[in-house]
């Protein structure tokens, strides 16, 4: 099967064919059909495969030949990264179709997205706080919306913006076409889709599960190496563009700062930056100007650079649809990707779940020739994620009485 089946407008097509789409994806094979028929749609799709596309072509294609006036298309997203990227996938997809495309979103300037809204736009991509804020000083007309998608809708869901999408729905017309994709399908999110769509035809490509192109394995380390460890595998391993996850936004500087140190070409992206040092980053990124970029959960959505092939969790995530979420930025559609996790012993019950996830058990690995016996600090400032001082397994637990470093055996019977 290939594009042409779909039955799209020429000018869709010749820009479809000029990025190098040939055959579509398994999503864009399932939901494509219902979405140009004008049904509502609830997606279940992981990262990377292809569902943007699910729903900007049949947005040109019905934009298509009619007048312009207020907002026709509205598309929610919880990250400016993530609306940034779905804004470029219009721009590139509608090319040759005259459509216009404004994103809104909160930690830049109200004036030039002022200025663009009155300028006329056929598309808005917005961030909800930002939206809400646009529509009280009723800068926005959405009265007239005929689209409304909501991506990644679980991650909204985490962030809190469920009450924002509440409070922007209810100012859009009844009589719409409705959207939902999602890389898990939680109660909350099953009842929002009941609450707002209508009779919504179910496109699930697959579980919560991580890709099957992603081969994983985990480092032990005691707390204090982990570090050291991040950077002896940095040099050890062929990579071609990594991206690193920490927990915390300070974490994820100070990572990003010691790798620059190290000598590699790193950067690192954070709430704490501003928007114009966070598209900079992102825009080095992908560029391959910098090989590695580290970020939070939160700073990391909306990246989408297809030639990922390493990531690492230098610290696990606490959840395991958050493993999912992290690793499926590599091993996209057609290429192969390695996930890394760097673990200490209270690791053990996230790392149970995530093999439970997986339906396996994953490979334990020694970096050859590293020092695991190394001693931490008298006192070292790098406090674990658990509030303790790194190095230290004070605790009980099934391993008894706990040494400051596991050891290479000791990694090897864990």
């Amino acid at each position: 099967m290939d594009f042409e089946a779909f039955k799209l407008n020429t000018s869709i097509a010749a820009s479809i064919k000029a990025m190098g789409y040939v055959e579509p994806t398994p999503i864009q094979v399932k939901a494509l059909p219902p979405v140009l028929e004008g049904r509502d749609v609830m997606g279940q799709a992981q990262t990377g495969t292809g569902k943007t596309a699910v729903f900007v072509l049949p947005i040109l294609q019905r934009l298509l030949n009619q007048k312009r006036g207020p907002v026709r298309a509205l598309i929610v997203a919880p990250t400016r990264e993530l609306a940034e990227q779905i804004h470029m996938a219009i721009i590139d997809m509608g090319r040759n179709t005259g459509a216009r495309s404004v994103t809104v979103y909160g930690g830049v300037g109200m004036e030039p997205q002022l200025r663009s809204l009155r300028a006329g736009t056929d598309i808005v991509v917005a961030c909800p706080g930002r939206l809400l804020d646009h529509i009280e000083r009723r800068t926005v007309d959405l009265s007239q919306v005929e689209v409304l998608v909501l991506d990644e809708a679980d991650r909204m869901l985490d962030m809190g913006f469920l009450p924002d999408i509440r409070r922007i729905i209810s100012y859009l017309p009844k009589k719409r076409q409705t959207m939902l994709f999602s890389a898990t399908l939680p109660e909350d999110i099953r009842r929002l889709a009941h609450e707002f769509m209508h009779d919504p035809v179910a496109v699930l490509t697959g579980t919560s599960a991580p890709v099957e192109t992603v081969s994983h394995a985990l480092y032990p380390v005691p707390q204090h190496l982990k570090t050291p460890l991040l950077i002896e595998l940095l040099r050890k391993t062929d990579t071609r563009s990594v991206l690193v996850f920490t927990r915390t936004k300070h974490r994820a500087k100070r990572l990003g700062e010691t790798l620059v140190g190290a000598g590699f070409k790193a950067t690192s992206i954070q709430g704490n930056l501003s928007q114009n040092k966070r598209q900079a980053a992102m825009d080095g990124f992908r560029s391959g100007a910098f090989r590695i970029l580290v970020a939070t959960d939160i700073a990391a959505r909306g990246i989408d650079v297809s030639t990922i092939s390493h990531v690492i969790n230098f610290d696990i995530p606490n959840t395991a649809d958050a493993y999912t979420h992290r690793i499926g930025r590599t091993g996209r559609v057609e290429r192969s990707g390695d996930a890394f996790t760097l673990v200490t012993r209270d690791d053990e019950g996230m790392i149970n779940t995530i093999e439970r996830l997986l339906g396996s058990r994953i490979e334990r690995r020694v970096l050859p020739n590293f020092d695991y016996n190394r001693p931490a600090p008298a006192r070292d400032q790098n406090v674990s994620h658990h509030g303790r001082p790194s190095g230290q397994f004070n605790g009980p637990g099934r391993y008894g009485r706990q040494r400051p470093s596991m050891g290479a055996r000791g990694m090897r019977r864990w």
